[in-house]
């Protein structure tokens, strides 16, 4: 099964690409000891880590969202044929994500809305595809929210050292100007009321303007964290950050935040990149958390 429904809102995983990103845990996630992923190795892997490999293992996955009529996505993956030379996993891919949409029942021209919840590589690339060597809107009906804040950090113009570094080379020129330039983007701050089931949220610490996409429908509740975090370790861990968090400070203290929410609200944490079943419920574990039940999301 690829779709649930919370309340009003029917929501159907969109997987672009899943496996290796070429990094160890030890380099994604500097702040967490190898012997936590020892201790709970058991369930970690192999949907979140290749312990043989010594690698981590990451789903990059659009939420495609139905709502009040509205057709939806949340965040956009890698996309393709894009210049990552500093991200060489990402490097030209060539992937059938608009067929996943096909399958789901959605053209590009059907959708409404494009949730970016930040501007970072694998969460922007389909928003724009190549056509006559020129990059142009994917989804020619929508309007991309953005967070204004990310706009500004990773603008070129604005001259940033971000802690990606190199890794997000080329992609506000080809996946970000080119739908603001269409006039597609509408540049949101502090909180933005999608409709009766949806809003988004400032959630800063992994990049200035990061967001969380929060659905409140009939008895469902769920949050769409982004990159609030990468692996299921980090519900348990909730303190260790990835390498990639511009304020890991800030990071840490969003984390820890929406993680009591969620466990104090019974709310579906739905992270970008979890492999496996793609979403969880938690539970406060004294000063950490639990995984008290996977989404019903058939595993990937």
């Amino acid at each position: 099964m690829r779709e649930i429904v919370l309340g009003d809102v029917t929501v159907t995983r969109i997987v672009e690409y899943y496996g290796s990103v070429g990094m160890s845990p030890a380099q994604f996630f500097p702040d967490l000891p190898a012997q936590s992923w020892q201790d709970h190795e058991s369930w970690l892997a192999p949907d979140f880590v290749d312990p043989a490999a010594d690698a981590c293992v990451c789903a990059i996955q659009t939420w495609l969202l139905r709502s009040e009529g509205k057709t939806i996505l949340v965040d956009t993956g890698v996309g393709n044929h894009k210049e990552r030379p500093n991200a060489p996993v990402w490097h030209r891919l060539d992937t059938d994500f608009l067929g996943g949409l096909a399958r789901a029942g959605v053209r590009p021209e059907d959708v409404d809305l494009v949730i970016n919840t930040h501007l970072h590589v694998d969460h922007v690339g389909w928003n724009t595809r190549l056509q006559d060597g020129d990059w142009v809107p994917t989804f020619p009906n929508a309007t991309y929210l953005v967070p204004r804040a990310d706009f500004d950090f990773w603008n070129p113009a604005d001259g940033h050292d971000p802690a990606l570094g190199g890794g997000n080379e080329n992609v506000f020129a080809d996946s970000v100007a080119p739908v603001h330039q269409a006039g597609q983007t509408l540049l949101w701050e502090d909180e933005h009321v999608i409709d009766g089931n949806l809003r988004l949220i400032p959630a800063p610490g992994h990049t200035p303007g990061s967001a969380v996409l929060s659905l409140d429908s009939g008895t469902d509740r769920a949050l769409f964290v982004g990159d609030l975090m990468h692996t299921a370790a980090q519900i348990v861990e909730p303190d260790a950050n990835s390498c990639f968090c511009e304020d890991p400070a800030a990071a840490r203290a969003t984390r820890r935040r929406l993680l009591e929410q969620a466990a104090d609200t019974n709310s579906l944490v739905v992270p970008a990149h979890l492999g496996g079943h793609g979403a969880a419920e938690v539970a406060r574990d004294g000063e950490k958390f639990a995984v008290k039940a996977w989404a019903p999301f058939d595993r990937i």
